[in-house]
């Protein structure tokens, strides 16, 4: 069994534990040592952030060859119809090559989500929408790359699933520790979750 904890990492928090020049991390919001990230979160991103013990589990969750999903909510400037969405299915060119989402579609403004801050200014915030977003990959800033590339600049980025974990009942700055079964296949993970 391996441990895993599952954070919900606000907006400017660094997806490690230490950091030179005294910025948030995410030792301010977990207390346990010798876990490390599976699949980092930009600093100016939030949401599902997994720190484990085991390896073999980070390797699984983080390595593109698995392929795990990760979901997103994404706020962008202006109006994105079904056009963008078909483009990010179809895939964007990037610098480092084709990007493709295997899900992408508008939604209504979260209710639910806690308030970014710092805040978005009003002005931005009254000429955006919001997608909600599925990658197998994890290139450095992707979606921003993505949207940039698309003339809908990101405003804010949510993860809200990673595989078959997601933010569920975490509060921004929360974490649960749970207990996993590492599958010795690409059969389901089996969790156990603890507080």
């Amino acid at each position: 069994m391996a441990k895993l904890v599952r954070v919900n990492k606000p907006y400017g928090v660094l997806s490690q534990f230490t950091d030179r020049a005294k910025r948030p991390t995410l030792a301010d919001f977990v207390p346990l040592r010798e876990v490390y990230v599976a699949g980092r979160l930009d600093f100016d991103s939030e949401g599902l952030v997994l720190l484990t013990d085991d390896g073999a589990l980070q390797n699984r969750i983080s390595h593109p060859r698995h392929k795990l999903e990760k979901a997103y909510l994404v706020q962008v400037e202006g109006s994105v119809g079904t056009g963008i969405c078909r483009q990010l299915l179809t895939g964007v060119p990037l610098s480092d090559g084709r990007a493709v989402a295997i899900q992408a579609h508008t939604i209504a403004a979260p209710t639910w989500l806690t308030p970014r801050h710092p805040p978005i200014a009003d002005h931005r915030l009254a000429r955006s929408s919001w997608l909600e977003m599925v990658l197998t990959t994890g290139r450095n800033r992707q979606i921003r790359r993505m949207l940039a590339a698309l003339g809908h600049p990101v405003l804010r980025l949510v993860r809200i699933r990673i595989g078959p974990w997601s933010l569920d009942d975490l509060n921004l700055g929360e974490w649960r520790l749970e207990t996993v079964h590492l599958p010795k296949s690409r059969q389901s993970f089996q969790r156990s979750t603890r507080r």
